[in-house]
């Protein structure tokens, strides 16, 4: 790739300083979009690559580059879902979107000055929960564009068109349909102060090996998922019910002494991560109504952990 550093120093070059902003922009939209950071970053890489391959001229003549990245980016997105979605039906155990902390930097490569930008960052907000990003995964690559480029971004149907290929008005229809699988599965509302007390309630009775506790804490009917990768062993179908999930948990802890159980923010959520020799083997993230726990999500896959390291 032609990155800005080969094309003399950026911040002498208005227009590039421009271009290199959208950076955050793009990350954002392409991680909602593949629920992949790893993935996102090699969009905006991409994206990035294809305008600095286009002409002086040819770029002078782009009314507005912001756009023209965004058209990009979001057409390379609806292709690598096609081809992800056939990818995660043969994923060993289930799949489950890679986790983001609430710090840290994630794109590489770019001069000095921009590198530790704090607009890189991926914006934590409602539309980056987990619970959120799982529904996404049920729908289609043109409902999820739409459906994120319209609601979550506000582009208009005119512009989300362009880039998924179909009419104003399909466009339109597809958002409408995400829209109705996004309110089906949502539960009320609860205030973050209250999930950050169950996780920590949660937190210390997994410690206590606690499972009568564990299982208050859980809703009868709750659900956990855990992905695997690499040399870590999946859990091929889901977990149902509270005091299942409870009993794998202690499981877990007598299998493994010495986990350390610490708070984090896990995708602008309250969460947890479990290291073990000071290695990072478990991000979860959980939907959390009322005072209990309905879903679990336990990411294990090494792949998806490295933004955590460090």
């Amino acid at each position: 790739m032609t990155t800005p550093a080969t094309q003399g120093d950026c911040r002498l070059d208005p227009d590039l300083r421009v271009i290199v902003s959208e950076r955050r922009q793009l990350i954002n939209l392409a991680y909602r979009l593949l629920g992949s950071l790893t993935e996102a970053e090699d969009v905006v890489q991409e994206t990035y690559t294809r305008w600095y391959t286009l002409s002086r001229q040819q770029q002078e003549a782009i009314e507005s580059p912001a756009a023209w990245l965004t058209r990009v980016a979001g057409r390379i997105c609806l292709d690598l879902l096609g081809s992800a979605r056939v990818r995660r039906e043969h994923y060993v155990g289930e799949w489950i979107p890679e986790p983001v902390p609430d710090r840290g930097e994630w794109i590489s490569g770019w001069p000095d000055g921009f590198t530790t930008d704090p607009a890189d960052r991926v914006t934590l907000d409602e539309s980056i929960s987990m619970a959120f990003m799982v529904v996404l995964e049920s729908m289609t690559p043109a409902e999820r564009v739409a459906f994120i480029l319209h609601d979550v971004f506000r582009y208009s149907f005119a512009e989300v068109a362009e880039i998924v290929g179909r009419t104003p008005a399909a466009c339109r229809q597809l958002a409408s349909s995400a829209r109705r699988r996004m309110r089906a599965s949502r539960a009320a509302a609860t205030p973050a102060a209250r999930q950050a007390d169950t996780v920590r309630k949660f937190k210390e009775a997994w410690e206590a090996r606690d499972i009568d506790a564990l299982v208050g804490l859980l809703a009868p009917d709750a659900r956990g998922i855990a992905d695997g990768g690499g040399l870590v062993s999946a859990v091929l179908r889901p977990m149902e019910g509270g005091e299942h999930i409870a009993r794998y948990l202690i499981t877990i802890a007598e299998l493994a002494p010495g986990l350390v159980f610490l708070e984090r923010t896990v995708n602008g959520q309250p969460g947890l991560m479990v290291e073990q020799d000071g290695a990072i083997v478990v991000v979860m993230a959980f939907d959390v109504a009322g005072d209990r726990i309905k879903h679990l999500w336990a990411v294990r896959n090494p792949d998806k952990l490295r933004s955590w390291a460090g």
